[in-house]
């Protein structure tokens, strides 16, 4: 897990990573802007194969929103763009009051339909949003449902506002700014952004990039999390010998191949998604479990032929 600087994309951080470890299977979990900083959790190996679960994570920001200022990107590194409450002659725009801001603030928590900004990573044809905008040509995007489960206004310090978000996958807080902004009337940009949490990883847990770089390959690789200690939420099967060659080569399990871990007969039994185990606590497989049968989705582990 990386702490990005600022300054560099998600793609500059995987690519450096794949060079520091001699690994050409590294991707990430979740893109930040180059502007952002913060929590860029990298699978690698075999694990890229568990990012989907990871995908609906929820996430925690820390940020600053710019009043008074508008850009084409949403953030601080775009094109300004006059804002319409500018006044005629001297083009100065009225800031609104800390108690307006608390105020419209709590508006944007709940689930709602955010635009992305035009300059983002969303796809139109199978086309970056970003890359659109490059080439001058017209972005038209759908909003999309997101969740804010906390929005804490930090400090009002002038025309910036310090604040702290946790919200669902998918949600930018870019598209805050601008929205916030436009609540108040004077519009807004990013200024300032970190990713303090990304699902069950913490920045305190992150290495920065520079320390990552200083590591000899085998101290960086001895950071790494084991494939075996994801996802410790979802529940578990453990398969015997025999259920572990057969699920290693994408075969379903069948009692009594695989044993039901006490823990989960009952509290789980309406989930969808399994960590298949051998009987050493390896990870084996991601699995679907129905009607005492056990579907592997994805195989983590390759086996010797069964017999």
């Amino acid at each position: 897990m990386v702490d990005k600087p600022s300054g560099v994309t998600s793609h500059d951080v995987v690519a450096t990573v794949r060079r520091t470890l001699g690994q050409p299977k590294v991707g990430h979990l979740g893109t930040l802007d180059p502007l952002a900083t913060g929590v860029l959790p990298l699978v690698i190996g075999r694990a890229t194969r568990l990012a989907p679960w990871f995908s609906d994570a929820t996430k925690q920001y820390a940020a600053v929103i710019r009043l008074g200022l508008t850009t084409d990107t949403c953030d601080i590194t775009g094109t300004v763009v006059p804002h319409r409450s500018a006044r005629e002659h001297d083009e100065t725009i009225v800031l609104a009051t800390s108690h307006a801001i608390r105020d419209a603030a709590s508006t944007f928590v709940g689930t709602y339909e955010q635009l992305p900004p035009q300059v983002s990573a969303k796809k139109i044809g199978g086309v970056r949003a970003y890359d659109l905008a490059r080439r001058k040509q017209t972005v038209t995007l759908k909003p999309v449902k997101v969740t804010v489960e906390d929005l804490s206004i930090l400090a009002v310090e002038g025309p910036r506002i310090h604040c702290r978000v946790t919200s669902s996958s998918g949600f930018y807080v870019r598209a805050l700014a601008r929205d916030l902004g436009e609540a108040v009337g004077c519009g807004g940009c990013l200024e300032m952004l970190r990713r303090e949490q990304h699902g069950p990883f913490a920045l305190a847990q992150a290495m920065p990039l520079d320390e990552l770089l200083a590591e000899t390959r085998e101290r960086a690789v001895a950071r790494i999390i084991p494939i075996d200690r994801l996802l410790p939420e979802m529940p578990v099967l453990v398969a015997t010998d025999r259920g572990a060659e057969r699920i290693a080569h994408g075969n379903p399990l069948r009692a009594p191949e695989f044993i039901l871990t006490r823990e989960h007969r009952s509290t789980d039994a309406g989930s969808t998604s399994w960590r298949v185990l051998d009987r050493e606590g390896h990870l084996l497989a991601i699995a679907e479990h129905r009607h005492d049968v056990v579907q592997p989705k994805v195989v983590l582990v390759p086996r010797t032929p069964v017999a």
